[in-house]
């Protein structure tokens, strides 16, 4: 394929907006409903209200406040609406991010620095995590030097209290939890964790980057749920993602600390560069002003009116999908019923789970599948109440017709999945994985076909390996993933 290049000759403004829009033509259906995760849509008269407010603060950026004090202003009171959302002390400060992912990886990097300055004898940090706890964690232990303990959970798929306790040790500098572990959909036990976190006086992150736009409201709609923010007085910083729940534009999150103690651990200062003196209080340098500018109008259009609305329609929406999933008898639900958001599974093994995501997704239908145990995620907006119907009637029909059918566990996307999810050395996946990301990011950018894994998207280390041994080879699979922590039995 050759290279694509800079047009010698400019093209039409018309021109160049009909091929973005064609190019659309396949990505997810999220505007009636049909998507599952990815999008948080709320119809396009908000979404053309976030496009001015976004717009109107294109050019702006945020890398300087004193240029730019309007973006300073309203980055301050996002945080601050968060934080007074959160039940967050009048202390409270923080920032606000790009993301979910660099929300947490500055919880990581203050709490690193802070252990720097407090606790100066640690050579070796590490962070105490349940195993639930969202990837990011794992990247951030990458980039900062800071060694994950991953602590199992219990069958509730909740972290663990007393194996998190007995984890931590003098090298801990944080633990953190979720508030709701995304794959399970599963509020941690929070207030018994910032016990812990209060005796052994360590910072305690809560990633409410998925829930924290949303269990402020269900909590007021009188939806039972644990303590979960500020108001558990062991819990150090809290992270919320506007661009979730808090319907605001891409990319947009805060990470709030209880107070500048904490804060300022995450700032970076250099004074030696010959350019001059640089400070930035998050990773990027240049920080875009239209994300922040949505997510302040998202707010104040929307207030906590607009926001138990949206809520009260999720969470009908989740009521009513919990309801037809468990009447499916191939199917059963998993995790507590914490936020609007599903996780479902097969009722018994001999039914694969990717077998009927992949019915489903040539039905239109967009989830995410999940390994351990093997899932489907479902995240619940408002916008999804009127495909519910079809959506339960879709899936009851192909979790019927898989059971009738397993050799469609072996076609399609599901051989891939339930093959990798399979496999116990986790390099081998990591390995081929990897193969496909060159393969996407490789100078003609292919878009993998993972139903040919082995077959070209990468070196087919693993399917090399099954293809040369056959059925032998999997039974060995089955037997090692058995043996393995949270394998089957």
């Amino acid at each position: 394929m050759p290279r694509t290049t800079i047009p010698l000759q400019g093209r039409s403004h018309d021109a160049v907006l009909e091929d973005m829009g064609s190019f659309r033509s396949h990505d997810a259906d999220y505007k009636n409903g049909r998507t599952w995760s990815l999008v948080y849509y709320t119809g396009e008269e908000h979404t053309d209200f976030l496009k001015k407010a976004h717009n109107l603060y294109f050019s702006e950026n945020g890398l300087n406040p004193m240029a730019f004090k309007s973006l300073k202003r309203m980055e301050s009171e996002v945080v601050q609406m968060a934080a007074g959302m959160m039940n967050a002390p009048d202390t409270a400060v923080g920032t606000m991010t790009s993301g979910g992912t660099e929300s947490l990886l500055m919880a990581v990097k203050a709490a690193r620095d802070r252990a720097r300055k407090t606790k100066p004898w640690i050579r070796r940090p590490n962070m105490v995590v349940p195993k639930t706890i969202h990837v990011a964690f794992d990247k951030a232990a990458h980039y900062f030097d800071v060694k994950p303990i991953y602590v199992d959970v219990g069958p509730d798929y909740r972290a663990d209290v007393k194996a998190m306790e007995k984890a931590i040790n003098r090298n801990t500098i944080l633990i953190a939890a979720s508030a709701p572990q995304y794959v399970h959909v599963t509020i941690d036990p929070i207030e018994e964790l910032g016990r812990i976190a209060e005796k052994k006086k360590i910072p305690f992150h809560v990633d409410g980057c998925f829930g924290g736009f949303m269990l402020p409201w269900l909590e007021k709609l009188g939806h039972t749920l644990p303590l979960w923010d500020f108001r558990v007085p062991g819990v150090t910083s809290i992270s919320a993602d506007l661009h979730k729940y808090g319907y605001a534009s891409k990319g947009a999150s805060v990470v709030v600390y209880r107070d500048m103690s904490y804060l300022k651990h995450q700032f970076f200062i250099s004074t030696n560069w010959p350019g001059g003196i640089y400070a930035s209080p998050s990773m990027p340098g240049t920080r875009p002003g239209g994300p922040i500018a949505a997510a302040w109008a998202t707010m104040q259009a929307l207030g906590e009116s607009g926001y138990i609305e949206l809520a009260k329609k999720a969470l009908d929406t989740t009521k009513k999908l919990r309801a037809g999933i468990e009447a499916i008898p191939q199917l059963k639900l998993l995790g507590e019923f914490h936020m609007t958001a599903i996780t479902w599974a097969a009722s018994r093994d001999d039914i694969s789970v990717f077998a009927i995501a992949d019915m489903m997704a040539e039905r239109g239908w967009g989830a995410d599948r999940q390994q351990g145990p093997e899932s489907v995620h479902l995240t619940v907006n408002a916008n999804n109440w009127d495909a519910v119907d079809t959506y339960l009637a879709d899936l009851a029909e192909c979790a019927a017709h898989v059971e009738s059918h397993p050799e469609l566990a072996k076609e399609g996307e599901a051989a891939m999945y339930g093959m990798m999810a399979k496999v116990p050395i986790r390099g081998l996946v990591s390995h081929s994985v990897g193969k496909v990301m060159e393969a996407m990011y490789s100078p003609d950018g292919a878009q993998p076909d993972l139903t040919k894994m082995g077959q070209g998207d990468d070196d087919g280390m693993v399917m090399k390996l099954i293809g040369k041994y056959g059925d032998q080879a999997m039974d060995v699979l089955d037997k090692l993933n058995a043996m393995r922590p949270g394998g089957r039995a």
